[in-house]
């Protein structure tokens, strides 16, 4: 989760602000309310809206230096809303959360995430660019980035072609690309060097050995179907248990690069939240 949106237009969340506004107004929401969104191209879907708090209410007012929870409750016990001049506010920071998952304490557990609410925590990275504030994010939730050695990518067809950019910056930041060999070929005829390994189903030396001899330090795989989830279990295991950094979307890859990459250009500073809320009020 990023705050402010990194993948969106400027009129996308304009016009979700116009949605989630609408509906707090029908419903005469009074306190907080938990909208879930998606968005496919220009098309917006409600999935749900709760008269509710929800876990991204710290988060958010973390972010803005706003006690929105004490001012929501405040709110439902008869405080007028002019009480508080809540006014839009712009701020140069950006947040990134990050959710932190129990599976390395369940043995044979697939990582594989669904619609049941799985995390255990969250933690937050926070810095005045993307890159930065997500290589907090993993951080804060254990994950180390490697800053060199091999990157194994297995990704489905239609994916294959988002892969080229964030395995070329990876190739040139120097690392060494590995893919199973539908992959290897494409990345290969788009001037990518790349090395192809066996599957676990072609038999050894496959991708799991390698991994557990600890000749893989990232790793970037989609999948497409119950039978190709099914396959790369093996694979999302021995992440888990060898604690390499893995990543199942095309997005977290390239957020992951991009954080690689600015983790070797900067150094990662330190500053408290009060410090970022001084900044906003201050400009």
């Amino acid at each position: 989760c990023s705050m402010p949106p990194h993948s969106l237009s400027q009129n996308m969340i304009e016009e979700l602000t116009r949605q989630a506004t609408e509906m707090a107004k029908a419903l005469n929401v009074v306190g907080l309310m938990n909208v879930q969104f998606a968005v496919q191209g220009e098309d917006i879907f409600v999935i749900e809206v709760n008269p509710r708090a929800s876990r991204t209410v710290p988060f958010v007012a973390k972010v803005l230096g706003q006690p929105i929870a004490r001012i929501a409750a405040r709110l439902m016990a008869g405080a007028p809303l002019s009480e508080f001049n809540l006014t839009a506010q712009s701020y140069e920071h950006i947040a990134v959360k990050e959710s932190v998952f129990p599976f390395n304490r369940f043995p044979g557990v697939d990582t594989v995430l669904g619609p049941e609410m799985r995390s255990t925590g969250e933690v937050m990275g926070l810095d005045m660019d993307f890159a930065t504030a997500f290589a907090k994010s993993q951080l804060g939730s254990s994950t180390k980035l490697p800053d060199s050695g091999t990157a194994f990518i297995s990704v489905r067809e239609s994916d294959k072609q988002r892969a080229i950019i964030p395995a070329k910056r990876l190739q040139e930041h120097g690392f060494k690309i590995i893919a199973t060999r539908g992959t290897a070929s494409f990345l290969s005829e788009n001037g990518i060097a790349v090395e192809p390994v066996n599957k676990v189903m072609e038999g050894q030396p496959h991708i799991v050995d390698a991994m557990k001899n600890g000749d893989v330090q990232l790793v970037v795989n989609t999948t497409e179907g119950e039978q190709s989830l099914a396959d790369s279990k093996s694979i999302r295991r021995t992440a888990l248990e060898n604690k390499i950094p893995y990543y199942t979307t095309l997005a977290g890859a390239e957020a992951a690069v991009a954080a690689i990459i600015a983790l070797a250009d900067n150094e990662l500073t330190v500053a408290s939240l009060q410090d970022y809320a001084a900044r906003r009020a201050a400009r």
